[in-house]
């Protein structure tokens, strides 16, 4: 029996042409029909119905979000409401993430992934779609963004002053969702290949941090990667207090070493310690001569950052800034 899903006619949006996208990427649903009308009684025949037909029900697969008193989130931790793209992803977000990635999907990391890619990119799609503004205080646009995926979906109608035949919609409503199916296997498969191996080198070395110093407060890298992000998101999993990790330290590409003082915040400039003073703006020779330690090669004026020749003397700038906070 063929199977049927449906969404609204008219205009389409990128959160029903990705909804259309999640959808078609299940099994069950590959090879269904997509039906855009707005005769209720039409979507009544249909097994899927989303952004249209006033009701939110999974257990009828009934999933629009304009109908009054709508205030469905992602989870707890969310305040953006859901459109039919974030309703279709809480549902079958993470069979889809595991389908396309081919991974375990009772794999800890596939969670991992499927929330990631709901904070990263499904919540802009619902918060564009239900007007929400991107900050909470009234800020004039400095430029014009008709880059983002909502603009370039939105350009894909027909236009208005030329063939708007149902057959037109219906050819450029399936570019836009090929074009929001590609955006979301992009990111997907650079948050699978990129942003994961980082965090698990992130994560593993947290977790050895007390064999680098009793203090807990100094992270070594097993390779670089790109941290900060990862550090703050572990940090608050597991718990640790924001005073106790400090510095991170690790070999950079030209295979000489840094340490870096952890900032107050991923984006900040501040950092939670800095270097020691009288070791800012000193380099090699000096720098040594100062500090005590062999190989180092600079400190940068506001402390920020350092380094050093070798990935142990890197360390020893590290715990010797430790002794010069205490003895303050």
């Amino acid at each position: 029996m063929l199977v049927r899903i449906g969404t609204h006619s008219g205009s389409f949006h990128a959160d029903e042409t990705l909804a259309t996208f999640f959808l078609t990427s299940l099994d069950e649903y590959k090879d269904a029909e997509v039906i855009r009308t707005r005769d209720q009684d039409l979507l009544n025949e249909l097994d899927v119905v989303y952004d249209v037909g006033g009701e939110y029900n999974h257990e009828k697969k009934r999933y629009d979000h304009h109908q009054k008193g709508f205030n469905e989130t992602f989870s707890e931790e969310y305040t953006t409401k859901l459109s039919s793209a974030g309703l279709i992803y809480k549902h079958y977000g993470k069979r889809i993430v595991a389908k396309i990635i081919n991974w375990d999907i009772n794999d800890p990391k596939t969670e991992t992934l499927y929330q990631r890619l709901y904070k990263t990119f499904v919540e802009c799609i619902d918060g564009n779609d239900n007007g929400i503004p991107q900050y909470d205080t009234e800020v004039k646009a400095t430029y014009i963004d008709s880059t983002n995926a909502s603009s370039r979906v939105s350009r894909l109608n027909p236009s208005w002053n030329g063939d708007n035949s149902e057959e037109t919609y219906y050819k450029q409503f399936k570019k836009a969702v090929e074009l929001m199916g590609n955006e979301f296997k992009e990111i997907l498969f650079i948050c699978a290949n990129q942003w994961m191996p980082a965090r698990d080198i992130v994560l593993n070395s947290i977790k050895k941090r007390h064999e680098v110093d009793k203090s807990g407060s100094i992270v070594v890298l097993d390779s670089f990667c790109p941290w900060k992000e990862h550090l703050f998101i572990i940090e608050n999993e597991l718990g640790i207090d924001k005073k106790e990790l400090l510095y991170v330290v690790y070999t950079d590409s030209g295979k000489s070493s840094r340490v870096q003082a952890i900032p107050i915040n991923p984006n900040s400039f501040t950092s939670r310690n800095p270097l020691p003073e009288k070791w800012r703006g000193l380099r090699d020779e000096k720098l040594s001569e100062v500090s005590g330690i062999q190989d180092c090669i600079f400190v940068h004026n506001t402390g920020f950052i350092g380094g050093n020749k070798t990935l142990e003397g890197a360390i020893e700038m590290a715990k010797k800034a430790l002794e010069m906070r205490k003895t303050k």
